[in-house]
């Protein structure tokens, strides 16, 4: 428990997400990747499409200047995510 406890809030959320590939070890270098390139709010934020999917699609659309610079540094996120944890 105390390795979900130190988790940060996106390997948290991938690892109670009940996708079949959130493992421990892709959950954790998506963390990594999070670390790497988001800042904690952000992680916080984005956290959340996990359990919600349709908050993803609510920012994406939004025509908020705050939204869409955290879309663009979500993508790179994302982006950074899928070349560094893939099998």
């Amino acid at each position: 428990m105390a390795a979900a406890a130190a988790a940060g809030p996106i390997e948290r959320a991938c690892l109670s997400s009940g996708r079949d590939a959130a493992n421990r070890s892709v959950c954790s270098c998506i963390q990594q990747v999070a670390d790497m390139t988001l800042r904690g709010a952000d992680q916080r934020k984005a956290a959340v499409f996990f359990r919600n999917p349709d908050k993803a699609q609510d920012t994406f659309m939004s025509k908020r200047d705050a939204d869409d610079a955290f879309w663009e540094r979500y993508k790179n996120f994302g982006d950074t995510a899928e070349a560094y944890c893939a099998g």
